[in-house]
């Protein structure tokens, strides 16, 4: 036998298929227990299994051990990850949703996303001092937008339906689609005025690719494709050529389609997902053939599955410490805290009156809270160049810090945010406990038995 040969290799792609099978049985058996009494989601569990099974407890599932393969392979699991749970954004919002509410949700994402942006980037570049601002700047993009699939704690659900309006469920989960796509400006930008020695030729590309090429025509491509699919599977079905489950393979194909040609081009993958899923449902008939379907409900289930657990098997624990490049726990806490209180909830206080969909403060604040993390560090990367240690230049620098510090905000974000329902839920039931017993005791000093004459 040859000596090299080791069955047990952690980069062996069969221990990451136990990994995800064996975390689906396991949560598959408590599931209806954690996710209808206590709101436990798949997303944290998923992360802390990943975490167990990685290379810093169990040591059975190490992404990072594929190599240079392995910010591929995450910028892949990431892209159709986000692309799917985008489309299914899309298609799952209320016919016609972005022309009665576009007002509301430009709001939302624009101005949140650039105050949040700037804001994000002053604290960075403070607590990094070896980070120039436009480094800052390129790290706080990857931290401006929101987490769809994350997000979907708080816009589904036995909790959500009870406890939440329906017009703020819709609107956060549309804006956390929207601002997913529209963080390739903000990251752009950043990068080019990194990379490129002129300010003019950055700024000139910036337009031209971050704007016109990637934002505008992976809408209008992302769009068209919704339309022809739409209009394609409303023929074949009057002709009788497809049935339901046509349309739910629908569900799955157009959106991985969607983004394989998007990103082919070289055009903006995620808004064109998102995009081609509220064309495609734009008057409903599409979203009347699929809704209700479990077989959207498992792949969506099963893709979150493997992608968490993939994130906490990623996690670097131990670039968290590293006086070379100036990163500290201390210092990432502080960022962390300071990111879920600044990014979001002083925009939005400040903007919800102008959000119909909003309104009181506490509308504001909610939606403000629940603003998840995305993970896009693994985009941004491909456009640096590799970094020495020590690194020799600021492009490298941004290039060594990036995705560590990004990957830290977003556990945390995981954390924060997945369990926010869970500690609201029994706030709730205790506070119902208490106004309960408080309306109780009168009466049973009233009662027979306590002496007093009957009610």
């Amino acid at each position: 036998m040859d000596s090299n040969l080791d069955l047990w290799h952690v980069s062996d792609p069969g221990l990451a298929y136990i990994c995800l099978g064996g975390f689906i049985v396991l949560f598959s058996v408590v599931s209806l227990l954690l996710k209808e009494k206590f709101y436990i989601n798949e997303v944290v569990l998923g992360t802390a299994f990943g975490v167990l099974m990685g290379p810093y407890v169990a040591g059975i599932f190490d992404p990072r051990s594929w190599g240079s393969a392995e910010n591929t392979i995450t910028l892949e699991v990431m892209r159709v990850v986000l692309g799917i749970g985008l489309f299914a954004a899309g298609v799952e919002l209320p016919s016609r949703y972005m022309k009665e509410h576009l007002k509301g949700l430009l709001i939302m994402v624009v101005p949140t996303m650039a105050i949040g942006w700037f804001v994000v980037a002053s604290v960075i570049y403070g607590l990094f001092p070896s980070l120039n601002f436009i480094s800052a700047l390129c790290i706080a993009a990857c931290l401006t937008p929101t987490d769809p699939v994350t997000c979907a704690a708080i816009t589904r659900g036995t909790f959500s339906k009870a406890y939440v309006r329906e017009e703020i469920r819709d609107i956060l989960s549309a804006e956390a689609a929207a601002n997913d796509g529209l963080a390739y400006p903000f990251l752009t930008i950043s990068i080019y005025l990194t990379v490129e020695r002129s300010t003019s030729v950055a700024i000139g590309k910036w337009f031209l690719v971050g704007w016109l090429y990637q934002v505008i025509l992976g809408t209008v491509l992302g769009s068209l494709l919704g339309v022809i699919f739409s209009k394609l599977m409303k023929v074949s079905h009057r002709q009788g050529f497809n049935d339901r489950e046509s349309y739910v393979a629908q569900f799955f194909a157009l959106s991985v389609f969607t983004i394989g040609v998007t990103s082919t081009v070289g055009a903006d993958d995620l808004l064109a997902a998102f995009a081609a899923g509220c064309a495609i449902s734009w008057d409903g008939d599409f979203k009347a053939h699929t809704e209700g379907d479990t077989f959207t409900t498992i792949i969506d289930y099963i893709l979150n599955c493997a992608c968490f657990i993939y994130i906490g098997a990623w996690l670097p624990f131990s670039s968290y410490e590293s006086p070379t490049l100036g990163i500290t726990p201390g210092r990432l806490v502080v960022l962390l805290i300071s990111i879920l209180v600044l990014r979001r909830i002083p925009p939005l206080f400040l903007l919800y009156k102008f959000v119909p969909e909003l309104d009181t403060w506490r509308d504001g604040l909610f939606a403000g809270h629940f603003g998840p993390v995305l993970f896009v560090s693994s985009l941004a990367i491909t456009r640096l160049p590799v970094p020495q240690i020590p690194p020799t230049d600021q492009a490298e620098f941004l290039a060594a810090t990036l995705q560590t510090i990004v990957s830290f905000i977003v556990l945390g974000s995981i954390v924060v945010h997945g369990l926010s329902i869970p500690l609201i839920s029994v706030w709730y039931r205790l506070r119902s406990q208490k106004f309960r017993l408080a309306h109780e005791m009168p009466l049973a000093h009233l009662s027979p038995g306590a002496g007093g004459p009957m009610p």
